[in-house]
Formats: structure tokens, C-alpha cells, sequence
């Protein structure tokens, strides 16, 4: 869907451009697909004002567009991470695997899979899935998310130099991501180099200063089985308060 980095302003863009296809052909099943995933991934993100409202407009979209072709990856896709977000987890892994039956070589289909394995408490099962989403789109404009994706799951491991080093390509090839910054802040916490992960932290609040307390994030970000928020709580959650993001 996007050929440049992705950002707020490159999601907003896209999603604008969408939304006037849909207007001039409303049947246009790319078109809901496109507002969708725009949609979606804003969710994902952390940019979105108003995630519950986005997620019911996403999902009428896409159900409306696989009523029409049933065999679009790129719907199954586009739902699979939708279901992730809310939490459906199981149904979330089913659309993802059904979108890489379709077209096996689709790296974000990969990438997004592994994340939803990475909810479901299974971050081992997790990196050999987000390694293959690299191997096949190494410089895609995805790739800073699967290098996150890649790091959280050695994080949740106690794996924290590769969550370090996986973290710092993230931030680099998209700084403008707020979620490379959290965990390497939290790696780095981890390890217990406190300055740098107090400096990584203070970058990370000023690209979403809505995320300036755990409570806050971990009200935005609610997906994760029991399993992986046990793991969660361990790894990403302790390393956060050490580099200085407080409860409250």
C-alpha cells in the first residue's frame, strides 16, 4: 500500500487517497481494502484518535470486500492484522495463513503472523516466521516493523543484546516509529544502562506523548494472551520502568 516510510502522514495520505476511489466507485473492493488497512495499521501504530470507531469501519470494509472476492490476499491480509488488534487472536493467525497460502512470498503477511504468534505467548514459534518476512522484503518499507516485531520477540526471550542491536536497526531505518525507541529504551533498561535508555525513552514520549506512563500504553496496546502479558510483564514492561517510565 505505501512505497515511502511509513508515518502518520504517509498513512493519512494513503488512506485519503482511498477514500476518494470509494467515492467515485463505491464498489471498488481495492478501495476498502486500502481505507482498511490504513486504518488498521494507524491502530497499530499508536496514531489513531479514535481505535475502537476505526476498528468497526475497518472490519465492515473488509467483510464487505472478501463477500466480493473471497481469494484476495491482500483482504485476508488486511484482516488478519485487524483481528490481531482486536484481540482475536486464533482468528487473526487463521487470516494471516490464509493470505501466505494465497501468495506464500508476501513478506508483510510473514511479519504480521509473527507478531500475532508473539501475542499468543509463543516467541520462540514467533522469530524463524518475522526472519522470513526480512529475508523476503530486506528493504521494504515494512521492514522497521518486522526488525521490532523481530526484537520484541528476543526481548520477551531475556535475549537483550539481539533485542538491542534488532531495536537500533528499527529506530534507524524509521525514526519516526515510537515503538523501535520504547524498546530499546526497555532493552537497554534491561541491561541496566540507564542513561541511554532515559535518553532512548524521552525520544520515544516526544513521538507520542500519549504514551508518557506504562498505564497509558498498556491501555493502547491490549492485545496478548495471559501468556504473552506474563512475559510482557517480565521483560518489556520491567525494562520500561527502569529506563524511567513509571506506572501512574
Amino acid at each position: 500500500m505505501l512505497i515511502r516510510p511509513v508515518s502518520a502522514g504517509t498513512l493519512q495520505e494513503a488512506q485519503q487517497v482511498f477514500e476518494r476511489v470509494l467515492e467515485i466507485a463505491p464498489g471498488s473492493v481495492a478501495a476498502r481494502i486500502g481505507v482498511a488497512h490504513a486504518l488498521s495499521a494507524n491502530i497499530g501504530c499508536g496514531w489513531s484518535a479514535s481505535p475502537q470507531e476505526d476498528q468497526l469501519r475497518a472490519e465492515r470494509l473488509l467483510l464487505e470486500a472478501i463477500e466480493c472476492d473471497a481469494a484476495s490476499f491482500r483482504a485476508r491480509y488486511a484482516l488478519g492484522l485487524l483481528r490481531r488488534l482486536q484481540n482475536r487472536l486464533d482468528e487473526s493467525r487463521i487470516e494471516l495463513e490464509t493470505a501466505i497460502a494465497l501468495v506464500p512470498n508476501y513478506a508483510p503477511a510473514s511479519c504480521q503472523l509473527g507478531m500475532t504468534v508473539v501475542c499468543l505467548g509463543q516467541p520462540n514459534a514467533a522469530i524463524p516466521k518475522i526472519e522470513k518476512s526480512i529475508r523476503l522484503g530486506p528493504h521494504d518499507t515494512a521492514s522497521p516493523g518486522a526488525y521490532s516485531i523481530l526484537s520484541l520477540a528476543h526481548l520477551l526471550l531475556g535475549n537483550v543484546e539481539q533485542a538491542i542491536e534488532l531495536s537500533r536497526t528499527a529506530r534507524a531505518r524509521n525514526p519516526r516509529l515510537y515503538f523501535p525507541h520504547l524498546l530499546l529504551a526497555a532493552s537497554l533498561g534491561l541491561k541496566g544502562e540507564l542513561d541511554e535508555a532515559k535518553t532512548i525513552l524521552a525520544g520515544g514520549i516526544r513521538l507520542r506523548p500519549e504514551f508518557n506512563s506504562l498505564a497509558r500504553l498498556r491501555a493502547y496496546t491490549t492485545w496478548g494472551n495471559p501468556q504473552f502479558q506474563a512475559l510482557r510483564k517480565d521483560t518489556l514492561d520491567l525494562g520500561l520502568r527502569r529506563a524511567g517510565l513509571f506506572d501512574v
